[in-house]
């Protein structure tokens, strides 16, 4: 039984991440690339990006580079058993209550030679809540390391301001800010079925994966039930409530200070974080190798 020790709980309130180690058995860890592997596959068949598959650049028939499978849970049973993972929803509960609703999954597939990077970015500034009690998992599938682009996150960043996420007066899905840099910026390193936890305002990216190892994460968003989207979008109460994955659905949400500023007008290129930072003027990790 996965249980987060005081000393971890304190660490991801000071620090707004943690790396944990052997929350995912060999078992599970086997079936998820099992599966996955049948989805590059089917990957084969596809010419471009629609509701399921994010193709890389390079992508063809005879060599398929899926860059991301969107909404997994909903295209496997693997993978929706994995979002309710038993390990994983007691360690998610100590961070933000027992009650819990999920605003989104997706599987990012940095396959070996040349997986894309994901620039700088907050999570929160895609999507704004009543409060930020929200956090994402990374189920690493692989081992992951410097090297295949592991996730890489700035310290003590979720304490700080909302950066800007705009370019030329619409949304860009990463830091646009022309004087920002990501000092102090260290990777999450794991073993395949570690998990890495990072705050909905930690400042996170990731380099591409420049090895001949795939470095494919899980990725699982969760919420304390009573943080409300400030974007609920069509349907709100049904929505949400099909969302909670533990505990009860509440109409009354929390609502603190927190700093808010709305991803609109929308990207100019809409789909994945992927399409969304296409045309960013300071493309930092495309730029340079990942440093320590």
């Amino acid at each position: 039984m996965t249980m987060l020790t005081p000393q971890q709980i304190e660490s991801y309130r000071a620090e707004g991440y943690l790396g944990i180690e052997n929350v995912f058995s060999s078992a599970e860890v086997e079936e998820l690339r099992r599966v996955t592997d049948e989805f590059v596959e089917k990957s084969r068949s596809v010419t471009v990006n629609d509701a399921v598959f994010d193709l890389e650049p390079t992508h063809t028939p005879t060599n398929p580079r899926l860059r991301r499978l969107k909404d997994p849970i909903k295209q496997h049973p693997a993978y929706r058993r994995a979002i309710v993972n038993p390990n994983l929803l007691r360690i998610v509960s100590q961070l933000i209550g027992p009650d819990l609703t999920t605003n989104g999954n997706k599987l990012n597939l940095k396959l070996a030679d040349g997986g894309s990077p994901v620039e700088w970015h907050q999570d929160w500034a895609f999507y704004p809540h009543t409060n930020d009690d929200l956090l994402a998992v990374g189920v690493a599938m692989d081992d992951s390391s410097l090297e295949n682009g592991c996730l890489m996150v700035i310290p003590r960043s979720h304490r700080g301001p909302l950066l800007d996420h705009h370019q030329d007066g619409g949304f860009i899905g990463a830091v646009s800010d022309p004087d920002f840099a990501p000092h102090g910026a260290i990777p999450i390193t794991l073993k395949a079925g570690g998990v890495s936890i990072h705050h909905a305002r930690t400042l996170h990216g990731s380099a591409p994966n420049r090895s001949p190892r795939a470095r494919r994460l899980l990725l699982f968003q969760y919420c304390a039930a009573d943080a409300w989207p400030l974007l609920p979008g069509d349907h709100p109460w049904e929505t949400y409530a099909g969302s909670v994955l533990q505990g009860k659905p509440t109409n009354r949400p929390r609502l603190t200070d927190v700093p808010v500023r709305l991803p609109l007008p929308p990207a100019k290129h809409g789909g994945s974080i992927y399409e969304n930072q296409r045309g960013l003027k300071r493309a930092l990790f495309s730029a340079e190798p990942a440093k320590m």
